[in-house]
């Protein structure tokens, strides 16, 4: 399928926006890109009428390729501030890692509308924890491990591929709750992000790859212009939105992202529905 050179540059400035956008904001609130990616995406491929019934995965599947240049960006530069908890990182990333394979094979079988009430509902449980709960806020004094490391490590990596997002959403979260320090939370998770995106953009690729009605130049459940095009703004603009963190009313920010998150979960799960 090819799209007239007028929707041709209409769907790139759109991608080209979103991009810049994502960047900006999974910089300044440590949340995933992808809270913005998946909405433009999949809105950019109803609106221009490409793809189908699968444009919900496909734009879930390419928000997770874009998050691996965003976290190897992310962990290089918070490693260089000696932010990251490395021991975490590396006993938590196997699991996560594979709750994200996990993840992109339950996608891959379920309905655009499945898809959308568990995109919906994660999203308000990112809204809730972002708008209500004060940042230091806890529920245990540290860490699970042995088989509750593998449980947890798990189920975050198989609600952000299904999401389409990266480690700061869940992790970040987890750890937070968990009693650490919000910048080594968001540090250490952006590690995540980056075996979450390596291994469920390669599973919805997979598990994709047959699937009809999917967007021109689509790998499977990943659109690739887009992923190029979104990766390498969201890479650029991420920290332009670190710097804003630091002037603004952080408080105030939060509750405004946490209304911004409520909405984007009711139009997607409606528009799916």
């Amino acid at each position: 399928m090819t799209l007239p050179l007028s929707e041709l540059v209409l769907m790139v400035a759109a991608l080209v926006g979103a991009g810049a956008v994502a960047g900006v904001i999974g910089g300044l609130f440590g949340v995933g890109g992808g809270t913005v990616l998946v909405p433009a995406l999949f809105y950019a491929f109803s609106v221009l009428g490409v793809g189908g019934d699968g444009n919900l995965h496909v734009a879930i599947g390419t928000s997770l390729l874009t998050i691996v240049a965003t976290s190897l960006r992310s962990l290089a530069t918070h490693r260089a501030h000696g932010a990251v908890d490395e021991t975490v990182l590396k006993t938590w990333t196997p699991w996560v890692a594979f709750g994200g394979l996990v993840g992109a094979a339950v996608a891959g079988f379920t309905s655009m509308e499945g898809l959308a009430i568990v995109y919906g509902v994660c999203l308000l449980l990112i809204a809730a924890q972002m708008g209500l709960l004060p940042e230091r806020f806890t529920l245990r004094k540290d860490l699970p491990t042995d088989w509750g490391r593998r449980g947890v490590g798990t189920g975050i990596g198989l609600l952000s591929a299904m999401m389409g997002v990266g480690g700061g959403s869940f992790g970040g979260m987890m750890m937070t709750l968990c009693g650490r320090p919000i910048h080594q939370a968001v540090a250490t998770a952006s590690g995540f992000g980056l075996a979450i995106g390596s291994a469920a953009a390669l599973g919805f690729a997979v598990f994709g790859w047959d699937a009809p009605g999917r967007p021109p130049l689509s790998l499977g459940y990943v659109n690739v212009p887009a992923a190029v095009i979104m990766g390498l703004l969201t890479a650029l603009t991420a920290p332009y939105g670190a710097r804003l963190a630091h002037r603004l009313d952080r408080k105030m920010l939060r509750r405004a992202f946490a209304v911004y998150l409520l909405l984007t979960a009711l139009s997607v799960v409606l528009k799916a529905l």
